[in-house]
Formats: C-alpha cells, structure tokens, sequence
C-alpha cells in the first residue's frame, strides 16, 4: 500500500510539496451535510469517507496514491480551462479544453429529496438521515468539437487496507457494485464499463451537444439516477438547495460579501445534520509541516468552536442552525466532573481514541496518519468559557434562556471555578507539560463573566454575585501574573507570545483603550508574525511536545484582525484583510495554515475555524457596531 517515497519526499520541505500530490488548496470541497469530497484539479476525487464525515474513506489518494481516487472528465488531459462555483451553491462547474474541442463537468454531493409536487424545488433545510440522497453525480457534456471522456473508479475501502471487489449489477454494463471493508456503493453511467481488477473504468467520445454521466450512491437500496436527465435534474435541485438557503442569510452588501458568502458555504457544509455538529474540517492528517509529524484528525466538534460558530451564524441571521447547534451541545455527555469533553464526535460520541495507519504514506510523505485524536481527554481549562459565552449570544438573539440550557450554565461556570487555577494543556493541545497559560484563564474568566450575566438575566442577584466575583479575581491574577512589561504572554512562566492572547480583545477581557491590550496585540502584529502574518507561537519557545516548525496559523491572523480593529487600527486591519483574502484558494477557501515562504495552505481543509474568524473579522470591519450584540 505505502507509496514509494523519495528521500526528498520523506524529510521535512520549505519547497513545494513533491509530486504526485497536489497542492492542498487546489482541491475544491463538496458536501451534503453529511459527508464531504475533495476534487483535484485532474477531475479525480481523492477523499471522500461514507456515509458520513468520520467514516472510513472509500476514496483516499489524498493520504496515499494508491488508496483510492474516482475520476470523470477528458481522457489525457489533467489540467482544467476553469474551475468555479456556481453561483452560491456548493456545485462545482469545470471546463476543460482538450485538442479536439470543450467540454463541461459538472460535481456535487446531492441535496434531496426534492419537494414530491415540484421536482425542482428542495427543501432549504438539508435532508435528514432517511430521507437524503447519499449520492456523488457527475455530468459531463461536450460543448464544441468532439472529445473523448474517460471514467476511473478505484476505490480502496478503510482506508485504504480493503481492495475493492467489484460486480456489474446487471447486464447493461453500465452499472456495477463495489464492496469491502463492510462498505458498499453502486456506481452507475451510461458509459460502458468494464471491470478490470479492483477498478472499473469506461471511455466514450462526446460530439458536440451529447452529455453523459456518472454517479455513486450508498444510500439504502443504492438507488441512483436512471439517465442523465435524471441526474443533471439532482445537480439542478441541489443547486437550487444552495442558492435558496443562502438566500436566508444575512450577508452585508459590501466588496467583502463574496468571500462572506463562501465562508457561510463552507461552514454549512461542514455541518453533519443529522445532530446539528460542526467538524473542525473535512480532513485527517494533511500536515502542519511539510514532511513532518504534526497531523491530526479534525473531523470532529470541537467545543472551543462553538461561540465563534454561534457568533457567526447569529451574524448571518441563520437561527435554525444556531438552534440545532446549541441543541447538539446541550444533549453531550458530560465527564465524570460536569464538564464537558474539549470535542466529541459528530455523533456525540465521547471516545475518539487515536490510532495510526502505518501502512499509508501521508501526503507528500507526512506521517503518521491518524484516525481519532489522542487530545479528546486532555484537561483544557478554555472549554468552560466557550460554552457559556455561546449560550450568552444564543441567549441574547432567542431573547430566552431555554430551561435545558440552564444546568450547563452551573455545571461549566462550577467547573470554571473549581479549576482556574489549575494548570493545563492550554488552547493549542500541546503535548508537553501542563502550564498555567494565559489564553485558558482568559476563557475560565469569559465564563464566570458569561455565566454571571445568564444570572442576571435570569433573576438569581446571589448566583451573579458570587460568579462575577469570581470573575473579577482571575482578571486580576491573570494582569499579574500573566503580562510581562506590560504584554500578555503564553503562559505564567514564559516570556513568550501566544496569539491565543488576541482574544483579549475578542472576548472584552480588556477595553480597546486599554494599554496592556494595546501593547499586547502590537507585541504579537511585530513580533510572531512571518511575512505580516501570525504563528501560533514559536515552536523553539514552546514544549508542545512535537518536533519541527509550523506555518502561519490563518485563525490567528484573522484574530489578529479583528483586535486590530477593537484597538482602533482600523486601516491596519483592513490591510491585513486585504492580504489574507489574496492568499485564498482558487475557489476561495482556507487551510489551517499558510506557509509564508512557500505561498502554500497546510493543515487539514478546508478548516472550518479559519472561515468563522474570516466572518467574525469581516463583521468587525463591515458594521463593527453589530459586535456589540456579541
């Protein structure tokens, strides 16, 4: 299975990451808000996992080139004319020039059922578990000249560990069903197939006017479209799905609502509907650093997300969702002290023990490659104001306090209380010794704040009193113990920066007048930035456990960003926008970092954290008088 690896390719690279495998930011996302897909810019799909977004690939050339890929365009040609969106949907439309004339295809992960009595219109809410299509279709349609077209379909089930075994499922050699691993799909064309080994492929040549198709489908009785009308009909629905929900939010009229606009389509298609939850991205283990070791799985909800989820869907006016999200925290488990995980799977689930795929070869030779994530136990003290201050924002835009919210509310600010003073893991899950970081009494200060004002919305004067008093003694440990020549440091016992201090200024710890704050995000603009934008942290001033350097973190920047506007440097952070938008992929979307000396994302993609501080960056620079409902 390991793909033979040069000794280029196994060693950390400041270079471009070695061939065969593509940049990351040029794949384009799909998604049915159950599972999602990465298209490369050959045509082929390289991951997608079924049926949801935590279940073993089926396709996965991402993480090894010969775990699995599905590719539908022109035979020969690898590189497309254009790739694009449709307008407000997350269908993608690529056009290919081939020597002999033009065709058009046409991907997505298809939105259903459609409404019974007009087969054109769906629902704008996302189907649920029973009712939705579980379906990948692909059209093809040739628009001059006559080109040749070529369909691949080499699955590789678990990760890779399962060849595929492949039957035509009836006589027509145009359908055919793959299964292994426990996993089973039909794919379906009116192309010729014929199966060869544990793929299956077809060729046919396109005049002009002529259109064809494929489509994949793990839903129950693998039901697929019947003809190519069928199938460019669920492209059309599904697009129209797309269109119609972000029609429901609320998007500014201004130069950034396009890149407003492809942040609200990433984050929903990033939500798995069935619970309502938010995976961190869609991906596992694509590397911090080119060639090294620090890859993790992010598809899974972590909790810190939730209050910059809740601020952006509130932003955008897109209640239902905020709803369904908050319902989903609401029913987690909690540990055995009230608290709550830092993440829980999409399921809910609380195990999400980490393991390795030692036989898969890693993107451009990063390995380990994992499943599960080893950090879902550790002790982060930032998870408790997380939690409140997104129940404070829900609270304030439901204009009530749902009964069931409120013993989450006691339970975390309990929590909150009992623990600030411990040391612990701090935001960024480092693997080294606990420390008493400043960004986790920051958020145990966000919840004793948050919690004391739900009290007082809910008329408890006593319970508000002993909260904020809480309050106010970590405020003044963490200006004592925390800033150094009067600058927020990582944590109690360093002179080092931490850009998980910016929120500071996010979370009103300090006033945008305030000098600490100033000095304190000035510190971080000057001082741990590559190429004006922001790291983490500098890994040879930090124990996090894990060998090699890491990329600028696209979060952090965006953090950045927003405190340079609450400190008044209102053009600094209209430049720094300005520049971080350039850097987006070509169709508009976000890793979790960007290599400054390479121009490349890294991390898994597209990262739903990156797109929420965009939108919360964006809000603060379009109507910064809107944050103060946050």
């Amino acid at each position: 299975m390991t793909a033979v690896t040069t000794k280029d390719e196994a060693q950390p690279q400041s270079a471009a990451a070695p061939s065969p495998f593509p940049p990351i930011a040029d794949y384009a996302f799909l998604s049915n808000c159950h599972t999602g897909a990465l298209v490369a810019p050959d045509g082929a799909i390289d991951w997608l996992c079924i049926p949801s977004f935590d279940s073993p690939s089926v396709f996965g050339s991402l993480l090894d080139r010969e775990a699995g890929f599905f590719r539908f365009g022109p035979f020969g040609i690898a590189h497309p004319t254009q790739r694009v969106y449709g307008p407000g949907t997350n269908v993608l439309v690529t056009t290919w020039k081939t020597p002999s004339g033009w065709i058009l295809v046409r991907d997505a992960l298809t939105m259903g059922p459609w409404d019974h009595e007009d087969k054109v219109t769906p629902h704008t809410r996302p189907p649920a578990d029973d009712d939705a299509d579980h379906m990948l279709v692909r059209t093809v349609q040739c628009l001059d000249g006559r080109v040749e077209v070529e369909l691949v379909c080499e699955p590789a089930f678990d990760y890779g560990r399962a060849k595929a075994k492949w039957t035509m499922a009836d006589d027509s050699r145009h359908a055919a069903d793959a299964n292994g691993g426990d996993q089973t799909f039909r794919l379906q064309t009116d192309l010729a197939l014929g199966i060869e080994g544990d793929r299956v492929r077809g060729r046919h040549v396109l005049e002009k006017g002529e259109r064809a198709y494929s489509a994949l489908s793990w839903a129950e009785g693998l039901a697929v479209p019947k003809d190519v009308d069928d199938a460019e009909a669920r492209l059309d629905a599904t697009a129209s799905f797309w269109r119609a929900w972000l029609g429901t939010a609320r998007i500014p009229d201004h130069r950034l609502r396009d890149p407003i606009q492809r942040s609200a389509l990433a984050i929903k298609g990033l939500t798995y509907m069935p619970t309502g939850a938010t995976v961190a991205a869609l991906t596992t283990s694509l590397p911090e650093t080119p060639g090294g070791e620090r890859n993790w799985d992010y598809r899974y909800t972590w909790i810190r997300d939730t209050t910059f989820t809740l601020q952006a869907l509130h932003f955008l006016n897109l209640n239902w969702e905020a709803d369904e999200f908050m319902e989903f925290v609401a029913d987690l488990e909690p540990t055995e002290d009230g608290s709550l995980q830092i993440m829980y799977g999409i399921d809910g689930r609380r195990d999400l023990t980490e393991s390795t795929l030692d036989e898969l070869s890693g993107y451009a030779g990063a390995r380990p490659v994992r499943i599960g994530n080893g950090a879902f136990d550790q002790r982060q003290n930032d998870v408790f104001g997380a939690v409140l201050d997104s129940i404070l924002i829900h609270t304030r835009h439901s204009a009530r306090l749902p009964r069931r919210l409120w013993p989450i509310v006691e339970s975390q600010a309990e929590c909150a209380t009992n623990i600030w003073r411990e040391p612990d893991q701090g935001i960024w899950e480092a693997r080294g010794k606990p420390q008493h970081y400043v960004s986790s009494k920051l958020m145990c200060w966000v919840a004793l704040d948050r919690a004391a004002k739900l009290a007082e919305m809910r008329g408890d004067p006593d319970l508000q009193k002993t909260w904020r008093a809480t309050a106010d003694e970590i405020h003044a440990d963490i200006l004592e113990h925390g800033a150094r020549d009067g600058v927020l440091r990582q944590h109690y016992d360093t002179d080092a920066l931490d850009a998980s201090t910016l929120l500071a200024a996010i979370f009103d710890f300090l006033p945008g007048d305030d000098e600490v704050l100033r000095k304190s995000v000035d510190a971080i603009a000057n001082d741990l930035t590559e190429d004006g934008f922001v790291l983490r942290y500098r890994t040879g001033e930090t124990d996090d456990g894990l060998s090699g350097k890491e990329g600028t973190f696209l979060i952090c920047s965006f953090w950045l960003v927003s405190a340079l506007a609450v400190v008044g440097e209102l053009q600094r952070a209209r430049d720094l926008m300005e520049r971080l938008l350039r850097i987006a992929s070509p169709l508009g979307l976000y890793g979790e970092e960007f290599d400054a000396a390479t121009g490349r994302h890294l991390g898994n993609f597209p990262q739903a954290f990156s797109h929420l501080a965009l939108i919360e960056a964006a809000a603060r620079i379009v109507v910064p008088e809107m944050m103060e409902e946050y």
